[in-house]
C-alpha cells in the first residue's frame, strides 16, 4: 500500500497534490551533463512504459498480422481482423486500468489527484462519463487508428512506400525505433496546439475536455476529426523510409500512452510496489486548460511559454498571462 504522505499532500478539497514537480529530462539541459543524459536514456526513456508499447507493437507485428502476401491486396477478410484485433487490445488495456482503479477501487483514492470519482453529468453524452468515454474510443477512435493501420500495411505490402529490411540497415532501424517517441511528442504538441485555438476548440476539442476528472477511458475519448489529427503522427512512416513495425510501434504508443496520462493517480500499486504513471503534467493541463500541451523528453511547452510544473509560482505565472492576454484583447 502507498504511503501517499510520503509523496504529498491533501489541499482544501481533498484533492491530492504530489510533492514533485514537473520536469523534463536533461536530453536538452544547458550544460550538456552526458552521464545524466546516459541514465536518464536508460532508465527514464528505454525501460519505460515506452518499452511495454514496443513490446505490444512486436507482438502484433509477429502473431497478429496478416502475411505479406494478404496484405498486398485490400480485402474485407484482414481488415475485420485488424480492426478486431485493435478492438481486443484497447477493450484489454483500457478496461484493466478501469477495472482495478474506478469499478473495484483497489486503492481507494490514494495518490488520486481529485478526492471524487467520476459519474453521471448532462454535459456527457449519455448522461455518464465512463459511457461517454467507452463510446467516443471504441466507435470513433479504434476505428480511424485501425483506418491508418490498414492504409501503411496495404503501402508497405504492395511496394508503394520504401520497406527497410534489418539485413541492409540494421542502424537505421534501430534508430528510428527510438526516435518514435520523440516524434510522437511533436506532432502530440502540434496538432494539440493547433485544436486549442478556440474555433476549433469549441467544435472539436471540447468533446475531450468534458473531461476535467479524467479516467483512463477519458485518454482515447475525443472526436473523430480528433482522433484524425492524432492518429496522422502514423502517416510519416509513409513519407520517411521506415519498416512496418515502427509504424505498429508509432501505433501503439498513441493507443496506450493516454492510459497512464489519464488514469487520474500519480502512482498505481502492484502488489508491495507501485508503478508512477507520469501522468501529473497532463492532468494539470485538464484543470487549467492552457498549459502542459506535451510532456516528455522535449520541453516544448518551457520553450514556448506555457509550461505548468505543478508549483504555487507556475499558478501565478499563468494567472498573469492570462491577464496580459485579455488586456491585450481588449486594447
Amino acid at each position: 500500500m502507498i504511503d501517499e504522505t510520503a509523496l504529498g499532500t491533501r489541499d482544501r478539497k481533498g484533492n491530492w497534490v504530489p510533492d514533485r514537480r514537473c520536469d523534463f529530462g536533461p536530453l536538452f539541459a544547458w550544460p550538456t551533463k552526458p552521464l545524466a543524459i546516459a541514465r536518464w536514456f536508460v532508465r527514464g526513456y528505454v525501460l519505460s512504459w515506452q518499452l511495454l508499447y514496443f513490446a505490444v507493437a512486436a507482438a502484433v507485428w509477429f502473431a497478429a498480422t496478416p502475411d505479406v502476401d494478404t496484405l498486398r491486396t485490400l480485402r474485407p477478410g484482414w481488415i475485420a481482423f485488424v480492426l478486431v484485433r485493435n478492438l481486443a487490445i484497447v477493450v484489454a488495456w483500457y478496461g484493466l486500468w478501469h477495472l482495478r482503479l474506478y469499478v473495484r477501487r483497489a486503492q481507494s483514492t490514494r495518490t488520486k489527484y481529485q478526492a471524487t470519482f467520476p459519474g453521471d453529468s448532462t454535459r456527457f453524452t449519455f448522461g455518464n462519463q465512463t459511457r461517454d468515454n467507452v463510446f467516443w474510443s471504441l466507435a470513433s477512435g479504434v476505428p480511424i487508428v485501425t483506418a491508418f493501420e490498414v492504409v501503411g500495411l496495404w503501402l508497405f505490402a504492395s511496394g508503394r512506400i520504401p520497406w527497410l529490411r534489418w539485413s541492409e540497415h540494421p542502424v537505421w532501424i534501430v534508430v528510428i525505433m527510438l526516435l518514435v517517441p520523440i516524434w510522437r511528442e511533436l506532432h502530440f504538441y502540434a496538432v494539440h496546439r493547433l485544436i486549442h485555438i478556440p474555433a476549433l476548440c469549441r467544435r472539436i476539442h471540447s468533446l475531450h475536455h468534458r473531461n476535467t476528472n479524467p479516467g483512463p477511458w477519458s485518454g482515447l475519448s475525443m472526436h473523430p476529426l480528433e482522433h484524425a489529427a492524432y492518429f496522422s503522427a502514423m502517416a510519416i512512416h509513409w513519407i520517411v523510409p521506415s519498416h512496418p513495425m515502427h509504424m505498429l510501434f508509432d501505433e501503439f504508443h498513441l493507443v496506450m500512452a493516454p492510459v497512464p496520462g489519464h488514469a487520474g493517480f500519480e502512482r498505481v500499486e502492484l502488489g508491495d510496489r507501485s508503478l508512477d504513471t507520469h501522468g501529473y503534467a497532463h492532468y494539470l493541463h485538464h484543470k487549467h486548460f492552457e498549459v502542459n500541451y506535451s510532456d516528455g523528453a522535449v520541453p516544448l511547452d518551457r520553450w514556448f511559454g506555457s509550461f505548468h510544473d505543478g508549483s504555487p509560482e507556475a499558478t501565478e505565472r499563468m494567472r498573469a498571462r492570462r491577464i496580459r492576454t485579455v488586456v491585450t484583447t481588449d486594447a
